[in-house]
């Protein structure tokens, strides 16, 4: 989450009465993420005694064909029973609303339930067990979900490193455009090709998760979900969680938590199993060229906090070396 684009109270307080929430009490800019600008939206409520949701602004990565899509899934994780928040339909039933930015620019908006909790900085083994179990039953609950293309996968990693080219690459780190060049031809040339699929989160960070105390209270940030390798989003899951000092750490006991909260709700098939040492050198890759490209294009005047790739080059570099013992061994 992020702000890109500034909206006034006055804007503000105009789009809330669009919805059945109540007035607007007070709207503050989230700065973590680098994709959408989001708020924390305080109404009077309903009922009178107040209530809080997030309010986005879609700004790139994003199609605004495919928010039916996101929003949908959201709806329709939490009629399951997942820890997920509903989106909040306007007045006329719809999931989103287009608004003009300050430059006179239509944007999409989505107001979205909140949930209480904290994003967690350091897991505990107890809390990587709950997230791996929490991922697992996200999973099976909308395996019978539409189908979206992964719109961030192997050809957009090529695009988004393309674009940034050798010589910006190596103002990140002079090493960087060798081990990129060395680790596609790789990822290219053994990727998995038939493996179990279905709706993936797809970014499910720390800072995506919601606990209380050890229990996920909220999956969050939808907006990257789509249809991929089940196990590639479990790769996705364990890149993000079972490192500490950017990278430089590995924490196994983390890891053998999440892979053990996944496999009791979903067991690895021997094949994932097998995939899973690459296709977590390609989860670190697929933000490896994401982070870059926004390391070399960030607004300077954005609210938002750059992220270093250089974090995930070095996982990238870990599970080459020691993904086969990590990912051999049944949780």
């Amino acid at each position: 989450m992020a702000v890109y684009t500034h909206l006034s109270a006055e804007d503000l307080s105009e789009l809330i009465t669009h919805y059945d929430v109540g007035e607007l009490v007070s709207a503050k800019g989230i700065a973590e993420g680098v994709s959408n600008s989001n708020w924390l939206i305080e109404t009077t409520g309903k009922d009178g005694k107040g209530a809080r949701y997030i309010l986005t602004m879609y700004e790139f990565r994003i199609e605004l064909e495919d928010l039916p899509f996101f929003l949908g899934l959201l709806d329709l994780l939490a009629e399951k029973g997942c820890p997920v928040p509903a989106t909040i339909h306007d007045r006329n039933g719809a999931t989103h609303r287009m608004i003009t930015d300050e430059d006179g620019e239509p944007k999409a908006v989505a107001l979205i339930e909140f949930l209480p909790g904290v994003s967690i900085d350091h897991p505990e083994p107890v809390q990587a067990h709950a997230v791996g179990h929490a991922l697992a039953q996200l999973h099976l609950a909308a395996r019978d979900y539409q189908e979206r293309a992964n719109q961030m996968g192997m050809a957009a990693w090529k695009e988004l490193l393309g674009d940034c080219g050798d010589d910006g690459l190596a103002q990140i780190d002079p090493q960087l455009p060798a081990i990129i060049a060395q680790e596609m031809t790789y990822l290219s040339e053994n990727w998995p090709t038939d493996l179990p699929k279905g709706v993936c989160h797809a970014d499910l960070f720390p800072d995506n998760v919601l606990m209380l105390g050890d229990e996920v209270s909220g999956l969050i940030d939808f907006y990257f979900a789509c249809t991929d390798f089940f196990a590639y989003d479990l790769a996705v899951t364990h890149a993000a969680w079972c490192f500490a000092d950017h990278g430089r750490q590995f924490r196994p006991n983390v890891s053998r938590a999440l892979l053990q909260g996944y496999e009791s709700v979903l067991p690895l098939t021997d094949a994932e199993r097998d995939a899973m040492p690459i296709l977590a050198r390609g989860a670190a890759m697929r933000f490896v060229s994401t982070r870059a490209y926004d390391w070399l294009n960030t607004p300077a005047d954005a609210l938002v906090t750059r992220k270093d790739p250089m974090d995930f080059v070095r996982r990238m570099q870990f599970y080459a070396r020691e993904g086969q013992a990590i990912f051999s061994a049944k949780a």
